[in-house]
């Protein structure tokens, strides 16, 4: 059955249906014209939105419905994350072509709840439209964080180290595999990739305990690549970047397989976008501070890859003792 077929009002209360109980902080949810919540005091509200469009962010001939429905949700918590924000609401809204599969929709719906779930998040409404071309999933994410908590990427200053979470390249790399492989899983290093492009993790409980510990002057998630975050950082707090290309912890799957097509695993993992991990700008004295939120969450582990410098507007790579040009990340023009 399709959407056109079921109509629109049936469809809302088969999506109402799928949607656990919200809390007590939630005063009017889904249904109505508008939701109301209940914010905790003396917290600043934070939000953000992304839209996720067919062709331009998900093909789904590699990604299962309830794989964008993760995805959806994970790029819009891990920019709660960059700001410290503990996720707490989210808006959902879904224009979809006539020929729209209702189960795909329902897939959809529990592919994001199940994300919504383990991060304490409530969706508490939205709006479902008609689609003349591709499938839109469009949601806005809602957290707060204690006023003086605030992580913004503006606050780095000259002599500051930058520091990223996890592993990089993994998800750029998985995409390629998808694309060329099918979804073929030859190893478990493969696999990783590919499941990291279609499901990412946001850092959710990182960022909170890096702001709540002080920890760092700026920060930023890396949707659009290491390299984009970097220069974002560095020019919004007016400063230069210097990343150290030894340092870089590129996943070693993702490596393997460009080392294998014969192209640069150092490029490749700088520009390559879809990671959601966290870039941190964090000056020397706080490194005490930081070991303090790493006792909280211990993993993804953090890497110092490079510092912010003087030389405003100069991004540099260091490799193999030479400077190279630290080169840009994703834009979509």
């Amino acid at each position: 059955m399709t959407v056109s077929e079921l109509g629109e009002r049936a469809l809302l209360a088969r999506i109402r249906a799928r949607l656990p109980r919200p809390g007590t902080d939630v005063v009017v949810g889904v249904g109505d014209d508008a939701a109301v919540v209940t914010s905790a005091k003396n917290a600043r509200v934070v939000l953000t939105t992304d839209a996720l469009i067919e062709g331009v962010h998900f093909d789904r001939t590699i990604s299962s419905a309830a794989d964008i429905g993760h995805k959806a949700l994970a790029v819009n918590l891990s920019d709660l994350a960059a700001m410290g924000a503990t996720p707490a609401w989210a808006l959902l809204s879904l224009a979809m072509p006539d020929g729209t599969a209702v189960e795909d929709v329902e897939a959809l719906i529990d592919g994001l709840v199940a994300l919504a779930n383990a991060e304490g998040t409530a969706l508490v409404g939205g709006n479902l439209a008609r689609s003349p071309g591709p499938l839109v999933v469009d949601v806005t994410a809602v957290g707060t964080v204690h006023p003086r908590r605030v992580l913004r990427r503006d606050g780095g200053r000259a002599g500051d180290e930058l520091y990223v979470s996890g592993v990089i390249g993994a998800a750029s790399a998985g995409l390629e595999m998808l694309r060329v492989d099918g979804g073929h899983r030859p190893n478990p290093a493969a696999a990783a990739c590919m499941d990291r492009h279609r499901r990412p993790e946001a850092r959710v409980r990182l960022g909170r305990a890096v702001a709540q510990a002080r920890a760092a002057r700026a920060a930023m998630d890396l949707s659009d690549g290491l390299a984009d975050a970097v220069r974002q950082v560095a020019e919004a707090s007016g400063c230069g970047a210097d990343v150290d290309a030894s340092s870089l912890p590129i996943d070693a799957g993702a490596r393997q397989w460009w080392e294998s097509r014969g192209e640069d695993p150092v490029a490749k993992a700088l520009a390559g976008g879809d990671d959601y991990e966290l870039l941190f700008a964090v000056p020397p004295k706080w490194r005490g501070r930081l070991r303090q939120a790493r006792r909280h969450v211990a993993t993804p582990p953090l890497t110092r890859i490079g510092v912010l410098t003087r030389a405003r507007g100069e991004y540099v790579v260091q490799r193999e003792g030479r400077r190279e040009r630290l080169a840009g990340g994703f834009e979509h023009w």
